[in-house]
């Protein structure tokens, strides 16, 4: 194939000559490679590495390309420029959808098709099949770790002052608080994760898998928001709220990492337990029926593969279970530190949330 690209483009430098020649080449999906003709429109299937979630389809008669070369004379740079002004792109705002968007650099999006195991499209492109989420319901949601020297005391106070303007404004509205909380929750594992890129790249060190797992916690807090805001509309005032818990969160927490690693762990695995206290209060409302079990959204029955007639109750029980494992992993990292070691030293649990 190498060789084939080579003597392509040398017989195109030949023909070009010394004018203005523009190549263009329909790219193939990553996934696999299309050998003969008669496997273009010959379908696969691939299993998510830990087998769990059933099947999902990428049909390779909606890969761009068949392996030939194609090259294009243009007659100018602002003939493609027109083309893309005139282009019209539709946002979606759930994530859901893909489109084509014209590009002068030759990228193209949406070159698979992925379906469901029902055979329906997925729907999503913010998270893939094998992105998906499937919380462990059998962890201990009772455990508590408690304070042992000053940092932890430190922690732990620290979390139940925050505790008390959230109760005074919210209260029982746990639909908002819920909301409130994710903004916050989503912020501690990008700031862990961005920190300890930094250190890795500066020292040339390994992270232990630490990046990712802090990451991997982040986007999983991104996308319990992601499915609160299908349920609960936030009012102007508390987005205006958001904004200021945010910045001033986000730069607190930064600072605090730098300084102490450990601290900020704990405080994390303080507030990860207040969050399973939270949600268990949310689900005694839904049994009380002070709130509508409503049908779950479905991002929520894509992410965490649940039945297609889930409840807001199915719901707000595996984002408990996965608080329930950040307060672990983020308890788990303070402990490390305690005991004078660096989190590359001992793995990390990737995968755990």
């Amino acid at each position: 194939m190498s060789q084939l690209v080579r003597r392509t483009a040398l017989r195109a430098l030949i023909v070009c000559g010394g004018g203005t020649c523009n190549m263009s080449v329909r790219s193939v999906s990553s996934v696999f490679v299309i050998k003969r003709p008669d496997e273009i429109t010959k379908r696969m299937q691939i299993h998510d590495w830990c087998g769990g979630f059933g099947d999902f389809k990428i049909g390779s008669k909606h890969v761009q390309g068949n392996l030939s070369l194609k090259w294009r004379r243009m007659s100018s740079a602002s003939t493609m420029e027109k083309k893309v002004e005139n282009s019209t792109v539709k946002k979606d705002q759930n994530g859901g959808g893909s489109v084509a968007v014209p590009s002068y650099w030759g990228i193209e999006t949406a070159k698979m098709k992925i379906t469901r195991r029902d055979g329906s499209d997925w729907p999503w492109n913010s998270f893939m099949p094998w992105e998906s989420s499937q919380a462990d319901l059998s962890i201990d949601l009772k455990k508590h770790y408690v304070p042992k020297n000053i940092a932890d005391k430190i922690a732990y106070r620290i979390v139940k002052l925050l505790r008390i303007p959230t109760d005074l404004f919210f209260q029982r509205r746990y639909g908002c608080r819920a909301m409130m909380l994710e903004t916050v929750a989503a912020v501690p594992g990008m700031v862990g994760g961005m920190l300890l890129h930094l250190k890795s790249i500066r020292k040339f060190e390994h992270s232990g898998g630490w990046i990712k797992a802090l990451l991997e916690e982040a986007e999983n807090e991104r996308m319990h928001l992601m499915t609160m805001m299908e349920l609960v509309k936030p009012k102007w005032y508390e987005r205006l709220l958001v904004i200021l818990v945010q910045g001033v969160f986000f730069n607190s927490f930064l600072v605090c990492y730098v300084v102490s690693p450990r601290l900020a762990h704990r405080i994390v695995g303080y507030l990860e337990e207040e969050a399973i206290h939270s949600y268990t209060e949310f689900l005694k409302d839904i049994d009380d029926g002070k709130i509508e079990n409503v049908a779950a959204p479905a991002i929520a029955i894509d992410y965490w593969r649940l039945p297609k007639d889930a409840t807001l109750k199915d719901v707000v029980t595996v984002i408990r279970a996965d608080e329930a494992h950040h307060r672990d992993v983020n308890h788990f990292a303070s402990d490390i530190r305690n005991q004078g070691k660096e989190l590359r030293e001992a793995a990390a649990p990737i995968g755990y949330h």
